[in-house]
């Protein structure tokens, strides 16, 4: 799919509500993932620590690819541009903070922090329409709401440190 295609097929100014539910869990998974990941890391180590992250769901990934048996009809990898491969590397440097941050300061102020990160670039992302994204213009509503989880980020901060 193109990226006109894909803008064209994008949900502009409707939210499928069957998809939240299903983020918000996979965000709890994140928090789960951030509890085991800490004690793992100075168990082990940190960077193998997030070697055994991603060995085990490199092999889940696969399990599953063998289960499903659907061949792709996708674009090979070698026709994309090779920026869309390099999303790869941001995956190891989350999880080595994961692994780093957890056991000093705690799940909750990991994942506020990551969540402030996140959104704060997102909004970026889908301002101007990065990586063949759909452009949504970002408003007082979306700067609130990011303003609102840094709020959050600083109350779970002074909290912890009372």
């Amino acid at each position: 799919m193109t990226q006109p295609e894909r803008r064209k097929t994008a949900h502009s100014g409707s939210m499928n509500g069957a998809y939240i539910p299903l983020v918000i869990m996979a965000g709890m998974g994140l928090s789960v993932e951030a509890g085991l990941l800490g004690p793992l890391g100075e168990a082990v180590g940190h960077l193998w620590a997030t070697l055994s992250i991603f060995g085990v769901g490199a092999a889940l990934l696969f399990l599953i690819s063998l289960l499903t048996g659907k061949p792709t009809e996708h674009r090979s990898f070698s026709s994309l541009p090779r920026w869309q491969l390099t999303g790869g590397l941001l995956g190891p440097v989350y999880v080595i903070m994961l692994t780093l941050a957890t056991p000093v300061i705690g799940v909750a102020m990991t994942m506020i922090a990551i969540l402030s990160g996140q959104v704060a670039k997102s909004l970026l992302i889908d301002h101007f329409g990065w990586f063949g994204i759909s452009r949504k213009r970002v408003g007082v509503q979306r700067l609130l709401a990011l303003a609102l989880i840094v709020a959050a980020l600083i109350l779970i901060a002074v909290g912890a440190s009372q």
